[in-house]
């Protein structure tokens, strides 16, 4: 019985570690887990499928928005948001996949020219506005879906009152689903968006039949058009006017590069130059947007022509759902409720290509800059955890759609408004001048549609803010948690220090950490005296100096390289360069250790000044208080106190 309980924990963490590279191929593995080879990936087809549930669904509710916020002019409206669509969002996230082959997109980008904790803390911003976009996109979806459910005239008095317990109901299948495994997530993903493409293909191909066979209804319109507007320029000012609320159709692009490290690509492929993962990507964001370009026209056109302007309205029978209305209308109750069934479905699966977003995005940085634990390597503990968020999230929007409209856009918005900005600068960078000049223009069609929604609807902003002041408090205290952890991962000697180590492992390896300042002989030769007198050791002992610079102490994890040197002709040196002075020592006395077989020895002076102030210097400096500091992470990476490397502090 004992060993039954005991062996049950062991077999629900490695089924919760399994796997962690599934959702980014090549990530580094858990400290517990097995390593997993990376799987080959899958037609870049089917892996649209899983970005197309996302942005495909939105015909769901896209023609309606357009039709309230552009009246006739919808199918205008529309061109300017296709337009954008394929002259902006497409070429610049084309580039995006060239730029950042790994899924990390513009977040990556920008990461590249920024360092030290304005680069991390920037990262942070952008990843609270992902979080932003991806989360809302899951509950959002998942509303929606509920209230086509309770909508339906046949469930409606059973059902009613009851959408906050549907929706959450929905978002744990959607956990459940990747629970089991991201592969199943893409064959559902592509069971779904097949079937719902296909029936959108029957409304738009029935709606079209019939604004060609009743010709008054194209003539009606365009006439009722130029009446109200006048002429085809003010018509064409007016649709831009309103495009910022049309952005919601631009949903799709930062989860389409997000997944990119799951496209099949060549068997030359390798993780530097993945060009054939590279190539299937942009088929397709291509094939996406053209795909969307199509239905987004086409929609707007056949809902605007044959939908009474009334329904549109809240409490009209389009509202929310205009090509469900069509469906129904002119093809009976029989296809119309297939139609609500697949929406339906499209809708609540359309988190899992931001839950997609969210596992590849989160896990490749925060536990790199020590701002999660381990286990946030793994996929299956993020499924949980951003299931338990999406809950939160549903309860305090009382699961309503339209509160979370704001903070979706504005998610969107800001991240493909960081995506321009990050192409365009890579343009600048490689000299392409014509290049550079086509993105500035994008970014500032972005940044304006951006500014424009957060003027309309600032609650997006505060809600986003939110966000971010979580991740980023979040982030500093598993920073704060994991402060004493050793995180080097690597250690390498070159040879003039492998000759120090093994020369003075015949005797008693003692090292003296030094803070390298004239580099003069008085330094070293007054250190050792010092070292001498306050540890009270023979002359005859030998020392090996040991010098760490401070690289970027932003850093978390890195390797380690040690150099040796000999310093006026008589002084040995061990240079090192690190984000941590204590973690590099540590890891090299640690390295020693195992080496040799024998403890060493490290001598340290106490440091001058506050403790408190001291620990926050090491803290963001990574250096400060080192010598109780070394001996902590010691004590923590080494428990036996018998094989720990031995600390002096005089």
């Amino acid at each position: 019985m004992a060993a039954t309980e005991h062996a049950h924990p062991s077999r629900l963490r490695a089924w919760m570690l399994e796997g962690l590279s599934d959702m980014g191929r090549g990530t580094a593995q858990g400290p517990h887990a097995e390593p997993e080879p990376p799987h080959k990936g899958q037609p870049w087809w089917r892996v649209m499928c899983l970005t197309g549930v996302d942005y495909f669904s939105t015909l769901g509710y896209q023609p309606g928005i357009a039709a309230l916020a552009a009246g006739l002019l919808s199918p205008i409206a529309t061109i300017v948001l296709v337009i954008v669509t394929l002259a902006g969002a497409l070429p610049v996230y084309r580039r995006v996949a060239k730029e950042s082959p790994h899924g990390q997109g513009s977040i990556a980008m920008l990461e590249r020219l920024l360092s030290f904790w304005k680069g991390k803390l920037f990262v942070l911003t952008l990843l609270g506005f992902a979080a932003t976009d991806f989360l809302i996109t899951i509950t959002l979806s998942a509303a929606d879906a509920s209230t086509h459910l309770i909508e339906n005239p046949h469930l409606t008095g059973t059902l009613h009152g009851h959408q906050m317990v549907i929706t959450l109901l929905l978002i744990a299948l959607l956990g459940g689903v990747f629970l089991k495994g991201f592969l199943e997530a893409i064959g559902v993903a592509f069971a779904l968006v097949g079937t719902y493409l296909a029936l959108n293909a029957v409304v738009v191909a029935v709606g079209l039949w019939h604004v060609l066979t009743a010709t008054q209804v194209a003539t009606d319109w365009a006439g009722a058009l130029t009446a109200e507007h006048g002429n085809v320029f003010v018509m064409i000012g007016l649709a831009l006017l309103v495009f910022p609320k049309l952005a919601l159709g631009l949903s799709g692009f930062e989860t389409g590069v997000a997944v990119m490290p799951h496209v099949q690509g060549d068997p030359t492929d390798t993780e530097e130059n993945p060009t054939g993962r590279i190539r299937g990507t942009r088929k397709l964001l291509t094939t996406a947007a053209v795909i969307m370009s199509g239905f987004l026209i086409t929609t707007s056109f056949i809902t605007t022509l044959l939908i009474p302007a009334k329904e549109f309205q809240a409490g009209g029978q389009a509202n929310g759902r205009a090509l469900a209305y069509l469906a129904h209308e002119y093809l009976g109750g029989g296809f119309g409720t297939v139609y609500d069934a697949s929406t339906i479905a499209i809708l609540w699966f359309a988190g899992a290509s931001a839950m997609a977003g969210l596992l590849n995005l989160m896990p490749r940085y925060l536990p790199r800059y020590g701002m999660a634990p381990h286990w946030a390597r793994a996929v299956r503990p993020m499924v949980i955890v951003f299931t338990l968020i999406a809950f939160l999230v549903t309860w305090i929007f009382n699961a309503d759609v339209n509160a979370q409209g704001g903070a979706y856009a504005t998610g969107v918005l800001v991240l493909i408004s960081s995506a321009a900005i990050a192409v365009t600068i890579a343009a600048r960078k490689a000299g392409q001048r014509n290049w550079t000049i086509v993105f500035s223009v994008i970014s500032v069609v972005f940044l304006y549609t951006t500014v424009a929604n957060v003027i309309e609807r600032p609650d997006g902003v505060k809600i986003g803010a939110c966000f971010i002041a979580g991740i980023i408090l979040l982030s500093l205290l598993s920073r704060l948690a994991r402060a004493f952890e050793l995180r080097v991962t690597s250690v390498t000697l070159d040879d003039l220090a492998e000759r120090f180590v093994r020369d003075i492992a015949s005797r008693k390896i003692r090292f003296i950490a030094n803070e390298p300042d004239n580099r003069d002989i008085a330094e070293y030769r007054d250190k050792i005296e010092q070292i001498r007198a306050d540890n009270d050791l023979p002359p005859q002992e030998d020392f090996v100096f040991v010098e760490v610079t401070v690289g970027d102490p932003s850093e978390f994890e890195a390797g380690l390289t040690v150099r040796g040197e000999v310093l006026h002709g008589r002084y040995r040196v061990l240079t090192l360069e690190s984000s941590s002075i204590p973690n590099a020592l540590a890891a090299l006395l640690l390295h020693v250790r195992d080496t040799t077989r024998c403890i060493p020895h490290i001598y340290f002076e106490w440091t001058e000044g506050n403790p408190f102030a001291n620990f926050l210097r090491f803290f963001l400096f990574g250096q400060g208080e080192v010598a109780p500091v070394t001996r902590e992470v010691l004590r923590e990476a080494e428990p036996d106190r018998r094989h720990r490397p031995r600390v002096h502090v005089g």
